[in-house]
């Protein structure tokens, strides 16, 4: 089994290898703040390795505020795509999501 290991899950600069963005079916995903969470879960399926690229941040309130409905809908999807992983993982569901492109 391979290793995720990340300092957190829900923010951060990306950088994907091309095999990754050729073979996940990102176009599934949302146009909205849980695209990040649907494309770890990809990855994670299709058995990439992920590692972490940092980079300093820095949080102001005109930034980084979302307000509480935002962010319940983001907890929600955050929580509807954990439940859909698991379910394609013990083969009970089948989402596009996780439809390979290769």
């Amino acid at each position: 089994m391979v290793n995720y290991k990340l300092s957190e899950y829900h923010t951060g600069y990306r950088s994907f290898s091309r095999e990754v963005l050729e073979t996940i079916n990102y176009n599934e995903n949302s146009d909205d703040f849980i695209f990040d969470n649907e494309m770890l879960s990809q990855i994670i399926y299709a058995g990439f390795q992920i590692g972490e690229v940092t980079c300093p941040t820095k949080y102001f309130e005109e930034a980084s505020s979302i307000n509480l409905s935002r962010s319940t809908k983001y907890g929600l999807g955050v929580l509807l795509v954990s439940v859909k992983h698991l379910l394609q993982r013990m083969g009970i569901g089948k989402f596009n999501l996780y439809k390979k492109l290769k």
